[in-house]
């Protein structure tokens, strides 16, 4: 009874499968409303996460529970209030329209693919999509990241999730991984191509940040490369838009806790830019795919202000890749460069008879 107890209930197996292929497309999460309980259940799942916060587990347990939970969740809360959208997280919101792309740009190549997405914490989850997609009859999934640069953090952290559900199935689907795409020549583009398009609306600043978000410098001491990808990813884009060394900075925001993270921070660059006397930036966050929390608030706004406040005239965020088509190709295309050697052709007529009629003998034969 225990051995049965440790696997999850499970359609029985079909004879004669044919193979189905899924693309799922994985995001950081989102609380389920701009409410205290909401971002206690979300934050709690979150910085529960030993991938998320690498210290003993018994002092951060006393430090999450005892303190962050009791305050965090209501200012945060206050934060989401005010990017909160009629259809839900603009996360969310970005992420399902993504995905929904993304599955329009197979049909139309007719390419049997399902695509589905969804958030390593909060819903739909990791394991919940997992089971719907083997229930479906899904046999092979290719994990796709919404990180291009790869960082233990987050893209780490999807991959345990797929695991630790894989742990509790019996039947196993192929599983492919997607590391990172930083560098990837159709996602720089499409990058390049939206800070283009704004620069054709409202004119280029003489300096253009490119936050991207931080992590604990330590992480790059014990060997993550998301540092490096990070910086990669900034001069490739540079070049694209034909900027010189003095016309952008990299940068890292969302610093949390007193511990050192990677520099330059953020906040304290566009203060010293406003302070030098540069009348004039524009801040794009490469490293979100999807508009959020740490860019519609934190740069749009919280950064904003420290910009004006310090004497700066004029501050622009450029938006998150989103739905622009660019970006939906360069998904496409990241998705098939993995997605090789898998037999993509939708089974014909006669290929799905033989297969039920094959599956109907061998039922009656067991």
């Amino acid at each position: 009874m225990a051995q049965q107890s440790r696997f999850s209930t499970e359609p029985p197996y079909r004879h004669g499968q044919a193979p189905k292929t899924a693309v799922l497309l994985c995001n950081l999460g989102t609380p389920e409303a701009p409410e205290a309980g909401a971002l206690r259940r979300y934050l709690a799942e979150f910085l529960s996460d030993p991938r998320v916060v690498e210290i003993p587990k018994w002092l951060w347990l006393i430090i999450l529970h005892g303190i962050i939970l009791r305050v965090r969740p209501a200012k945060s809360a206050q934060k989401y209030a005010v990017i909160w959208t009629p259809e839900g997280s603009p996360l969310k919101v970005w992420t399902l329209t993504q995905a929904e792309l993304l599955q329009a740009r197979f049909d139309q190549a007719q390419e049997s693919v399902v695509v589905r997405y969804c958030m390593r914490y909060g819903q739909p989850s990791v394991a919940s999509v997992m089971e719907e997609l083997r229930a479906s009859g899904v046999t092979r999934v290719l994990i796709l990241p919404a990180y291009p640069q790869y960082c233990a953090a987050t893209t780490a952290s999807v991959f345990d999730a797929v695991y630790a559900w894989a742990k509790r199935a019996r039947f196993v689907p192929e599983l492919r991984f997607i590391n990172h795409y930083h560098d990837d020549s159709a996602y720089i583009q499409a990058l390049a191509q939206k800070v283009r398009a704004h620069w054709t609306r409202h004119g280029q600043a003489p300096m253009l940040i490119m936050s991207f978000h931080g992590v604990p410098e330590r992480t790059l001491l014990l060997g993550d490369p998301y540092h490096c990808e990070c910086l990669k990813t900034a001069r490739l884009l540079a070049q694209a838009l034909g900027l010189q060394k003095d016309q952008f900075r990299v940068t890292f925001q969302s610093r949390f806790g007193k511990a050192k993270w990677l520099e330059p921070y953020t906040e304290p660059t566009v203060r010293a830019l406003a302070r030098e006397g540069v009348p004039h930036i524009q801040v794009v966050c490469p490293g979100f795919t999807s508009d959020c929390l740490e860019t519609l608030e934190e740069i749009a706004m919280e950064v904003r202000d420290a910009y004006l406040e310090e004497g700066g005239t004029r501050f622009e965020y450029i938006p998150c890749l989103n739905n622009e088509p660019a970006w939906i190709e360069a998904l496409s295309t990241v998705a098939h460069q993995h997605l090789q050697g898998w037999d993509l052709s939708p089974p014909a007529d006669s290929e799905l008879a033989a297969s039920r009629t094959h599956a109907l003998s061998l039922g009656a034969k067991n």
